[in-house]
C-alpha cells in the first residue's frame, strides 16, 4: 500500500491515513535524504530526537518541519504535492524516491 505525501519549504506533510497506518501513536519522526530517497522513520521515544509530528487539522493530518535536512541537499525550495511513498521494512521507514537533479 502506498501513501501520498507532500513536501513544501522543508516540511513533510502526511495525511491522516498515512499517519494512522505507519506512525500511529508516534509524536516524532526522523527525516533523512539518503541514496536518492526521502526516508521518514518513526521515533519511539522523544528523547531520541527527531522532528515533532504536529497536528495540522481536526482530521489528523500532520506536518514535520526539517528544513535543515532539505537545505543540506540543496532541496529547501523543492516542492511535491503528491509524492508516492511506500513502507520499507529493510529501512524501517516510509520511503519516497526523489526526482533526479
Amino acid at each position: 500500500m502506498a501513501a501520498r505525501i507532500a513536501v513544501r519549504n522543508g516540511s513533510v506533510y502526511l495525511g491522516h491515513q498515512a499517519v494512522a497506518t505507519y506512525f500511529g501513536g508516534i509524536t516524532a519522526i526522523i527525516v533523512l535524504i539518503r541514496d536518492g530517497q526521502l526516508q521518514i522513520l518513526p521515533v519511539r521515544q522523544m528523547a531520541a530526537g527527531g522532528c515533532l509530528l504536529k497536528i495540522r487539522n481536526a482530521r489528523g493530518d500532520r506536518v514535520a518541519s526539517a528544513p535543515d535536512v532539505f537545505a543540506e541537499h540543496g532541496l529547501l525550495a523543492w516542492q511535491a504535492d503528491d509524492l508516492e511513498a511506500v513502507w520499507s521494512a529493510e529501512v524501517g521507514a516510509l520511503v519516497a524516491d526523489l526526482p533526479a537533479n
